[in-house]
């Protein structure tokens, strides 16, 4: 009895493990590197990517590179859903080990329900870490091509930015992905 109890908080220890690192990895920066073909000149492709980024509450940094590359900053809003599920995920976990905990030393039960009580620092961790400023690296480049190829109206994109952000960008633009080989 007593070796199935010490296997169960065991289990509970590693899931609370696991857990941990779930809630750690909500706010880990997950910036990516693409770079993208546009059948457009770069005068129009950096007018047009300006303007969706202002759109999206992003605004031009003071300090840009060159003239084809921008830098563009804003703020990511932290997910009020996320900050609950983690919450609720936390107070699931801490009160499973305190299950555990009570079967396993039954004159202190009382005591272990109150590690639920640490759960809303889940929200607070992830809120602090969510609310964060963002850069976004835009650099557009003219195509040179193989001679008596029209490639004369073709863009290379570099965009640095967060993954999420490079998805939605992807989805509202018909641009190509080009291998990191270019």
């Amino acid at each position: 009895m007593i070796s199935s109890s010490i296997s169960t908080l065991l289990l509970t220890f590693l899931l609370l493990i696991g857990l941990f690192f779930f809630i750690r990895a909500s706010v880990k920066d997950r910036t990516e590197t693409v770079k993208l073909l546009a059948e457009e000149p770069q005068d129009s492709v950096l007018q047009q990517l300006q303007q969706y980024f202002s759109q999206r509450s992003y605004r031009v940094s003071p300090d840009e590179g060159s003239p084809n590359q921008l830098i563009f900053e804003g703020i990511v809003r932290p997910s009020w859903f996320l900050a609950v599920f983690l919450t609720l995920l936390a107070a699931i976990g801490l009160l499973c080990l305190a299950l555990v905990l009570a079967f396993l030393f039954p004159a202190f039960a009382h005591f272990f329900f109150f590690l639920i009580l640490v759960s809303p620092l889940t929200g607070w961790f992830y809120w602090r870490g969510a609310k964060r400023p963002e850069r976004i690296s835009l650099k557009v480049e003219a195509v040179n091509g193989v001679p008596g190829e029209s490639v004369a109206h073709q863009s290379l994109i570099t965009l640095v930015a967060h993954r999420d952000e490079l998805e939605i960008m992807q989805r509202n633009f018909p641009f190509k992905c080009v291998e990191e080989s270019v």
